[in-house]
């Protein structure tokens, strides 16, 4: 997108009606979305705890984290065409609402005794729901209200601001689950939620021609009726346009296929940290001076945590450096194609770890390296996507990257008991790596 200079013409800024005040409007969204993810994540870990501890049972662990990440995969299918087709702040907004209504009917049955695991279930379905709707939105609402040259560093920004939650929310979430009975903990992502939509309502989307009219989506026609099935049949067509849209661009396929195939062989591992605590590690302790990480949930949460740093620094990094450096698409494509090898090589290294400490520094890294790539990631799928199919881009993405982690957890997981889990680290690692020289061949690619 070309840049204007301070004394061109009116007619020649009307143009770029996104770089006029464009930093205000991203600061309310990230502002916004900072409440609305805190909230919702305090509000799921508390949940999951209540679960283990009242059931203590692996099904029902099970069972919470299925209801709590396939129905956002399922829904993100649907959630990137309404992007495209419909209002995207209002879709940013209406998840959080509806969400909210469903938080508060659940702490009721909390506070009066009425509540069951199965209604815990379907709430938490809801839940997972509305994000599949609302991260489409949000990432395809982006490239609306900020102009080409300040991608990167939102998208690194809103990393950073993801990572702290990471880190924040499970520590509150463990406080607040000593002293505050559940329903009451329900609440406050009631209000973070009323907070967020606070912050957004004010954004004003700029006019996107010169003449000021702003111009209709494509596919936002309503032809072929409004009913169910002509809804069900248009949203396939979105669909199948939006995929070969994505597949015929060297920059956005190797961004969606390179974020899917590193969830599938890299991420899918790492959630086998619980194993490789409890075999490699039991019984071995590590005094950092600061802390003495003895048992098992310890160990845990440095690994957490640790992972969270990382992803913090590199998102920081990003924010700064990688804005100034990675103007072009092909680098940041290269810088994609760097950062998955980077896990690849960290996930080796968080097997063949000689000890705990060695493990939380590589663990560090690698939180670093997923940074590295997370925001270009974003940045490629804005910037090279027109803006009526940006929508459709990201719940592809989105339904890809999530399901590849529980998709690869059935091979993996199976695995990690015919071999020693270390081994299953090293093998996850190692065929990442095929994955960055895919996305790096790619980024050589031209339409």
């Amino acid at each position: 997108m070309p840049q204007t200079h301070p004394s061109a013409p009116s007619s020649v800024q009307d143009k770029e009606p996104r770089g006029r005040g464009w930093k205000g409007r991203i600061a309310l969204l990230l502002v916004g979305q900072a409440f609305s993810l805190l909230g919702s994540t305090v509000v799921q870990y508390a949940i999951w705890w209540w679960i283990v501890m009242q059931e203590k049972s692996g099904w029902s662990m099970l069972l919470a984290t299925l209801f709590g990440v396939v129905p956002q995969a399922v829904m993100s299918i649907f959630g990137g065409p309404m992007a495209d087709r419909y209002n995207r702040k209002a879709l940013i907004i209406l998840p959080d609402l509806i969400i909210a209504v469903a938080t508060v009917l659940l702490s009721v049955a909390f506070a009066t005794g009425w509540a069951s695991l199965s209604l815990i279930f379907v709430a938490l379905l809801i839940r997972s729901a509305g994000a599949g709707v609302q991260v489409p939105a949000v990432q395809s609402f982006i490239p609306d209200i900020a102009p080409e040259k300040g991608l990167l560093r939102v998208n690194s920004i809103y990393g950073v601001i993801d990572s702290a939650n990471r880190i924040a929310a499970p520590a509150i979430a463990a406080v607040l689950v000593n002293v505050m009975p559940l329903w009451s903990i329900l609440l406050i992502d009631v209000m973070t939620a009323v907070i967020g939509v606070g912050f957004v309502m004010p954004i004003r989307v700029p006019k996107t021609t010169a003449s000021g009219s702003v111009q209709p989506k494509a596919g936002t026609e309503t032809r072929g009726g409004a009913g169910p099935i002509a809804i069900l049949r248009r949203t396939f067509v979105d669909l199948k346009a939006g995929f070969a849209y994505a597949m015929g661009s060297p920059y956005l396929k190797g961004a969606i296929l390179g974020d899917g195939l590193t969830c599938f062989v890299a991420v899918a591992p790492m959630n086998l940290t619980l194993l490789l605590m409890t075999r490699e590690y039991e019984g071995i302790d590590l005094n950092l001076g600061f802390v003495n990480l003895t048992t098992a949930s310890d160990k845990l949460a440095a690994n957490e945590l640790g992972l969270s740093v990382g992803m913090l620094l590199g998102g920081a990094l990003m924010t700064t450096i990688g804005a100034k450096a990675l103007r072009g698409r092909l680098a940041q494509m290269r810088m994609i194609a760097f950062g998955i090898a980077m896990v690849g090589v960290t996930v080796v290294g968080m097997g063949l770890a000689p000890n705990l400490l060695a493990y939380l520094i590589i663990d560090v890294l690698n939180g670093m390296a997923s940074a590295a790539c997370v925001g270009p990631m974003r940045t490629i799928m804005q910037s090279e996507s027109d803006e009526s199919m940006t929508g459709r881009v990201f719940g592809l993405d989105t339904t890809l990257s999530t399901f590849g982690m529980p998709l690869g957890m059935l091979i993996f997981a199976p695995l990690a008991d015919m071999i020693p889990i270390m081994w299953v680290f090293v093998a996850g690692g190692l065929l990442t790596l095929p994955v960055a020289w895919y996305v790096f061949a790619l980024s050589r690619s031209r339409r």
